[in-house]
């Protein structure tokens, strides 16, 4: 049975604000949220759309952006990073929650030996350089959600450190042309989650469910290297990518196992970099992306109004397109660091330096986890490029979109179309289809083995191209009929009968005497018209090209 929910009343709280120029200041340091009752009073920049937010303003061309992220992956383990306690989503409140969790006294830490191996395996697919020796230190903040009172983490050493990461994004007009870039790697560290803190505005209380807390974290501090939104958000998700090739992470936004961090500043060209803010627990990439490009704008049109930029807290309203101030940022007095006490340094090795006879159970070997590294999206993409000769960008769209290159894979491993045509139906019918629909690959209609039924009718000519779409349509009402079973029943096979297609273009010819002089005359469109008329009159039945092979041969001298 679960424990009873823990509570921290606060009655009578009120959090007093003041709108400046499309930002707020708070008067009482408390967290404001994106709860608040009426809008009425707001700021007009508060208000605006992002897309109003993302034009071009005055003065615009004038400033530089910095933004660097912080990105926080739970890490795919069955136990906590401390704790013996089990990980699990949407468990019951405070029923998976240890002595130690809870923090109570004589509670010792106790490593978990598989959040070490993936942190490690991220380091390393990062080009991270892993530090053999690494520290565990104490961050102290005082959060209810936080029993302790501090964080375990890796301030002065971290597991890994100095990387990088190579993204790709679309630029040129029709954004068809792919531009790779690379973020630098300051560090990667592990750290504890903390719990969850539930607001309650109605009754002025805060309820905190702690089945989070001493979840085992990787934090990915990456350098200010970024200038907008659209590289922010294509950085998270190459690294969203990484962390499940390597099942380090399952990097699930929607369920809180990745959150980002963003800070962001504003200058003039060749000046200092200006004041930054932080955009905390941004959990959606299109909201990472949106909050990074309304606080670039927020800063600008601040400054150009003779404010200032305040070192604060702020977090993402999504209804409202905007950023509002949580609490002034903390700096690093504040969390007064210190070595943690409770647990020694720890210790990884390479082959080369393997203590012995040590038990591999009890250590770390850095070389085994580098040959057992799965294949990252960027071999991924290089692959299919290569053995299906498609486009750069194509690779892209299968990798980003969640199930979709298993959907292709399985595909072509069951029809004998061409990896071209078969790339073309995935990625603009079926994709198309989905986009639509508004779903996911998995909630698809259409399996692989019917599309790829489908795509064979096709290659083999039983059916043409707009007979095809049609049966995809069929498809996708989800009646259990297979593809071939829905040619059948509207007969939408090609006529195969050459005696009878040319009775048929015979026929059309008679009835249209003037196209045919056109055609005659060198009118290259009066082919085309009657092709139509034949299809017309086959009930589309007949395929094109021997319908204008026939056509050529009649009309020619």
């Amino acid at each position: 049975m679960a424990a009873p929910i823990l509570r921290r009343g606060f009655p009578g709280g009120r959090w007093a604000l003041v709108w400046i120029h499309g930002g707020c200041r708070h008067r009482n340091g408390a967290p404001t949220g994106p709860t608040l009752g009426s809008t009425r009073g707001r700021s007009s920049v508060a208000q605006q759309s992002l897309q109003t937010a993302q034009k071009p303003r005055k003065g615009e061309h004038k400033w530089e952006t910095v933004v660097g992220l912080e990105v926080h992956a739970q890490i795919s383990s069955n136990s906590k990073l401390f704790s013996g306690s089990k990980v699990c989503f949407a468990a019951p409140p405070n029923s998976l929650v240890s002595f130690f969790d809870a923090s109570l006294p004589g509670t010792l830490p106790v490593l978990n030996r598989r959040c070490v191996e993936a942190a490690v395996m991220t380091g390393l697919a990062l080009n991270c350089r892993i530090n053999k020796k690494s520290l565990f230190d104490r961050k102290h903040y005082f959060y209810a959600d936080l029993p302790a009172g501090y964080q375990i983490t890796q301030q002065r050493l971290p597991i890994a450190a100095q990387g990088s990461l190579k993204y790709s994004i679309c630029t040129g007009q029709r954004r068809s042309q792919m531009v790779t870039k690379t973020v630098r790697i300051k560090q990667i560290q592990l750290e504890q989650d903390s719990g969850k803190s539930l607001h309650d505005d109605l009754r002025c209380q805060t309820l905190v469910d702690l089945n989070r807390a001493g979840v085992g974290l990787l934090e990915v501090v990456l350098e200010p290297d970024l200038c907008c939104g659209e590289e922010a958000a294509t950085v998270v998700r190459e690294l969203q990518l990484i962390l499940q090739a390597l099942g380090a992470s399952q990097a699930n936004m929607a369920e809180g196992q990745l959150r980002v961090d963003a800070n962001i500043s504003v200058h003039h060209p060749g000046e200092p970099l200006g004041v930054r803010t932080e955009v905390k627990n941004l959990n959606s990439i299109r909201f990472l992306a949106k909050a990074i490009d309304y606080e670039i704008q927020r800063q600008i049109s601040e400054l150009e109004n003779g404010g200032e930029i305040l070192n604060e807290t702020r977090s993402f309203d999504h209804k409202l397109g905007c950023t509002v101030p949580m609490r002034d940022k903390e700096g690093e007095q504040d969390y007064r660091f210190m070595p943690e006490p409770n647990l020694p340094p720890l210790v990884l090795y390479d082959t080369s330096c393997l203590p012995a006879g040590a038990d591999p159970q009890q250590v770390i070997n850095i070389d085994r986890i580098r040959d057992s590294l799965p294949e990252l999206p960027s071999v991924t993409r290089d692959r299919l490029v290569g053995e299906y000769g498609m486009l750069p960008e194509h690779s892209f769209v299968l990798l980003n979109e969640v199930g979709l290159l298993e959907f292709f894979q399985n595909v072509m491993k069951e029809t004998r179309a061409e990896p071209k045509k078969v790339t073309n139906w995935v990625l603009n019918t079926f994709l198309g289809y989905l986009k639509q629909q508004n779903l996911a690959v998995s909630e698809s209609p259409v399996t692989p083995s019917a599309l790829a039924e489908l795509l064979n009718l096709l290659d083999r000519k039983v059916i043409s191209s707009s007979a095809a779409k049609q049966v995809f349509g069929e498809l996708c009402k989800a009646e259990g009929k297979t593809a071939t079973q829905i040619v059948s029943e509207q007969r939408l096979e090609l006529m195969q009968d050459r005696e009878e297609l040319e009775r048929l273009c015979h026929a059309t010819m008679d009835e249209h005497p003037q196209v045919v002089m056109d055609m005659k005359g060198g009118n290259p469109r009066a082919i085309n018209k009657l092709i139509g008329l034949v299809r017309r009159a086959s009930l589309s039945r007949a395929d094109p090209t021997v319908i204008k092979e026939i056509l050529e041969r009649k009309l020619s001298p």
